[in-house]
This record gives C-alpha cells, structure tokens and sequence, in this order.
C-alpha cells in the first residue's frame, strides 16, 4: 500500500485575510497539503548506515536493523480505520475513512464521511486518487548522519536526504532534517519527526516553520511500526497572508489481512 506513504490535515489560519484569500486557501490548500504529506512521508523511506550511529546503536545493544525504514512504512497487509481533520481558513473539514488491503484495488479505501455527512462522489474519487498516488523513494545522504541526543531514555538519530534522490514536487526536503526517537528502555522507534532548517517554498506556500511528527506504535508479532498519529505545525504564507497550519491524522484499529 505505497499509498498511504502520506496523509494528514488540521489547520489553524489566522484570522487576516481577504475572503477571496480564504476561498482559495480552502480550495488549494487542501490539496497542497494532501500532496505534501505523500512527498514527506514517502521520503522517510531512505536508506542508509553511519559508523557513529551503529556505535551508538551497538552500545544500547539495539540491533541495527531499526535503521531500516521499511519497518516504518504503513504495511500492505493491514486494515485499519483513518481520520483526518483539517481547518482551513476557520473552517474544519473531518474524513472519516477505512482501508481495507483484502478489498479489490479500487474500493480498499471506503470514505465514511465528510465533515460529518456522507461523502459525494467526486469527494470519493479525488480521496481514493490522492491515496493512489505512486511517489518516487530517496536516499539518505550517509555523510548526514547525526547522533542528536543521548539520554537514560533515549537515543536520537538525525539524517537529511540526498537531494539528488528528491522528487520535483518534493524539493523542500532537500533543507529538512529527520529525527528518529529511540527509546532505550523498549528498544523500539517511538517517533520520527521531519523540521526544515530554513524557510522552504512548498508548492503555492511559503513556510517558515515545517515541523511533522510521526508517532509509531510496534506489531510485534509482524516485526512493523504502525504509524499511530501525524502531525504538522506550519508557519506559513499565501498570497501575502500569514498562517498557521496543523494538521492531524489518526490510525486506529489494525487488524491482519
């Protein structure tokens, strides 16, 4: 299910801004968004190995494979229940949806409703479109790699990706930097979060702040992290206007297919 290599929305606008600006942020932002959470997301997806990391890792005696992004990625083989909420311009959209792998290819995503209401046709196609989409994967850049913190608790782990790897549509990534969470007691991944290190130009927006963090939970009978929640804080600008952007997703219910 590269699919769902993305997903996310809550957002929180402020309140300047023309009507006009509002309609449009509405309109395009909603989809910018939506294609921005598939390019992030799918970019997790870098591999890659540092001597200073895996010494790190050895010390903890946490095995070296944690550094496989594969384990991260939503699993092919798994149902599970989606929610989305997003507030755009004051106004707060909700998707409910289902996923199902088992289902035939064009109907594993059911969207149960919209804001609270049953959803259209065309709000079915353009969900089940934004979830299809194909995203090209990246590479790490192995001189990135970082040991960012170590703790009693934890051990943190940041690497950038190799901006020859990125997609067009994904050039921001190429001035963020990724953090993975390691908690030392469990030796499990507890999150990766994904921060730019200067302003970057995402699609019809200007962000200051881009700030993702993605919360997983391990099936330890599949050996897979499970994202269990994303979340992005954004400052940005639209047409001159300044907003602030979350957005939140939530996964919920996994059951085995």
């Amino acid at each position: 299910m590269k699919n769902i290599k993305k997903q996310n929305e809550v957002t929180l606008l402020n309140e300047a801004g023309s009507e006009k600006t509002k309609f449009e942020l509405q309109g395009h932002g909603r989809k910018t968004l939506i294609a921005l959470f598939l390019l992030v997301t799918c970019s997790l997806t870098a591999s890659a190995q540092k001597s200073t990391v895996l010494s790190a890792l050895s010390k903890y005696n946490i095995d070296a494979s944690i550094l496989n992004t594969d384990n991260i990625q939503q699993p092919e083989d798994f149902a599970f229940d989606f929610k989305q909420t997003t507030i755009t311009a004051g106004k707060q959209i909700v998707t409910i949806a289902k996923y199902d792998p088992s289902s035939p290819k064009e109907e594993q995503w059911t969207v149960v409703s919209l804001d609270g209401k049953s959803p259209s046709k065309g709000d079915i196609n353009t969900f089940r479109k934004n979830q299809g989409k194909e995203v090209k994967s990246t590479q790490t850049d192995e001189s990135s790699y970082k040991v960012e913190k170590e703790s009693e608790d934890y051990l943190v782990i940041s690497h950038k990706i190799d901006p020859a790897s990125i997609p067009k549509d994904a050039a921001f990534m190429k001035d963020c930097r990724s953090y993975m969470t390691i908690n030392l007691k469990t030796k499990k991944i507890e999150q990766v979060q994904v921060i730019n290190e200067k302003p970057v130009r995402i699609k019809i927006l200007n962000a200051e702040k881009f700030d993702l963090v993605i919360k997983y939970t391990k099936n330890d009978q599949s050996k897979r992290y499970l994202p269990v929640s994303q979340e992005l804080n954004m400052l940005a600008k639209f047409i001159g206007q300044e907003i602030i952007v979350q957005t939140i997703t939530e996964y919920s219910n996994y059951t085995k297919k």
